[in-house]
């Protein structure tokens, strides 16, 4: 299939790592495949926190949604303590990255959730809300990861000395 729309494929210069071989396809997803598990495992761990955390302080209908941004803003600080411990005091495997950081905190986070409650908020009439409600988890999420790294590498600091 040779047009300007569709060039033909060219084989890169080492075969052994071309993506068009099906080997080196099998490889790729081979080396991948425990990454993109850690990450789904994680991913529902942290999901089923967040809709636990909805169970236990729920949002009523058309009311502020406190309980997303808390939630936002812990995972905010936990990934800020995380990222201190796995760059300065430990050597991680290289799943735990993928399955605390991506998984766990990316499903206990939650942009999506963030997005919904602010056009929620818009469409019953309190704009005003929806907008301080935008600007504040902003602001909490910034604060909440540069204080937790702020203090974690302060408590480090302190155990050494």
């Amino acid at each position: 299939m040779n047009s300007p729309h569709f060039p033909q494929m060219q084989e890169p210069a080492d075969p052994d790592v071309g993506l068009s071989v099906p080997a080196g396809r099998h490889e790729a997803l081979r080396a991948q495949s425990p990454v993109v598990a850690v990450v789904a495992v994680g991913g529902a761990i942290g999901a089923l926190a967040r809709y636990a955390a909805s169970l236990i302080w729920p949002t009523a209908v058309g009311g502020f949604p406190w309980t997303t941004l808390a939630v936002n803003a812990a995972g905010c600080a936990v990934i800020g303590v995380f990222m201190v411990v796995i760059t300065d005091v430990w050597a991680a495997h290289r799943l735990v990255r993928p399955f605390f950081g991506t998984g766990v905190l990316g499903g206990f986070t939650t942009f999506s959730t963030y997005a919904v409650d602010i056009q929620r908020l818009v469409a019953g009439g309190r704009a005003g809300a929806g907008l301080a409600y935008l600007g504040l988890t902003l602001l909490a999420a910034l604060a909440a990861v540069w204080i937790a790294v702020w203090l974690a590498r302060r408590v480090l600091a302190w155990r050494q000395a």
